[in-house]
């Protein structure tokens, strides 16, 4: 019997009831669906991610707290803080670093009007846009001066505008009240978007670090410092730089730990590639759970069918079919179920990802398709066909033609 003729009869002993054969096949379309869909908003996340922190720089360094140990008890990393000014300061000076910007960070009330929103309130330095990597859309930002001055003004994320300000409305030369402290806005910072579904990263209003530490975060300390390394090639000669010199400055014996913590953008990144990587594993695998669901309902039905054709199978064995003939057409119905439902999976898995952004509830989540997940889910769903529909084929090819004959 050749693969044509083989083909031929599955499909028409298939289309004998057709309701059975889209149950049998639903199952498989589900799994694969549920596969590329879930692998493509693992994808997404991990471009998203990617794609922040390329916009922030491949040589942005983070120098923050570290943890401290209290009679044997560690407290949080981030925590333990003794950065100064006069840290950042003398940072700014080491050869393999460009800029440098001090950070103390706390959420305020906002008001403009009878409009009021609550948001995170970012003491920068001068350089923060080129630290950052981050440009302004109109006006501009603080300079050295009103840093050292701890002038109240304030520079807006594209969120703030939005939320504030009436629409065609221009901020700049606007005084807003920050924590009831009025400010007058400098200017805009250009929107960069979601962070791959964590927030938005243009919700936020940056003031000069000096005017935070005194009149909103009243704080002693900085809280971080972000640097910007000369080069990317000089990103981990920075990063050694500013290590030796904070173990000096807050005279940290040799051997002691840090009470500081420097990390660089390539390190936080693979960190993030990573968590993101085991995301998308753990959706995939999930989904696939489905596809094995899917293939036990074709082992089901297959051995129904077997059940139900033990006459046919035997008239066709005393004409001469081989047991060879009768296990590849019961295995040809089975992959052509799995196959045919892996199609169908793959249609409405790349259709789902597509249209899930245009969902509101789903609209801050990116999904990339990517198609080495629907070439392998549709290899995976034929591989589905041949493992469960091996063992009713062979249970079909190995009938005894005679007892098959007088079933009833």
């Amino acid at each position: 019997m050749n693969v044509l003729r083989i083909l031929r009869v599955s499909l028409r002993a298939l289309s004998r009831n057709k309701m059975r054969t889209f149950l049998t096949c639903l199952g498989i379309i589900i799994g694969v669906a549920a596969v590329i869909a879930m692998v493509s908003i693992g994808a997404g996340a991990r471009a998203a991610v990617a794609s922040q922190f390329e916009s922030m720089g491949t040589n942005l360094i983070f120098v923050g707290g570290n943890y401290r140990s209290m009679s044997g008890v560690r407290t949080q990393t981030g925590q333990y803080n003794r950065l100064t000014v006069d840290d950042a300061k003398a940072i700014a000076k080491l050869p393999s670093v460009e800029a440098i910007s001090p950070s103390v960070s706390s959420r305020a009330q906002l008001v403009y009007g009878d409009k009021n929103w609550n948001t995170q309130v970012q003491g920068t330095g001068e350089d923060y846009p080129l630290v950052r990597k981050w440009d302004i859309e109109s006006g501009s930002y603080f300079d050295e001066s009103m840093v050292r001055g701890a002038t109240k003004v304030c520079v807006i994320g594209a969120d703030i505008k939005t939320n504030l300000f009436d629409e065609g409305e221009d901020p700049v030369g606007k005084t807003i009240r920050i924590a009831r402290v009025p400010f007058l806005v400098l200017g805009v910072l250009k929107a960069k978007g979601q962070s791959g579904g964590f927030g938005s990263r243009d919700d936020m209003v940056c003031v000069p670090y000096t005017t935070a530490i005194k009149r909103l975060a009243r704080v002693d300390n900085i809280q971080s410092i972000d640097v910007s390394a000369a080069s990317q090639a000089q990103t981990t000669d920075a990063q050694n730089e500013i290590t030796d010199l904070l173990r000096i400055r807050h005279r940290i014996p040799e051997g002691g730990t840090d009470d500081f913590m420097v990390r660089n953008m390539a390190e936080i990144a693979e960190g993030a590639a990573q968590a993101t990587g085991i995301l998308t594993i753990l959706l995939g695998s999930i989904a696939s759970i489905s596809l094995l669901v899917g293939g036990i309902g074709i082992m089901n039905i297959m051995l129904v069918s077997v059940t139900e054709r033990i006459r046919e199978i035997g008239i066709r064995m005393s004409i001469g079919a081989r047991q060879r003939d009768i296990l590849l057409q019961f295995l040809a119905e089975a992959i052509v179920l799995s196959l045919l439902g892996g199609i169908l999976g793959i249609i409405l898995g790349v259709g789902v990802s597509k249209v899930l952004k245009y969902i509101p509830v789903f609209s801050s989540i990116t999904t990339v398709v990517s198609w080495t997940s629907v070439f392998l889910a549709f290899v995976f769903s034929g591989s589905v066909g041949v493992f469960f529909g091996f063992y009713p084929a062979r249970k079909a090819s190995r009938l005894d033609p005679i007892e098959a004959l007088r079933y009833e």
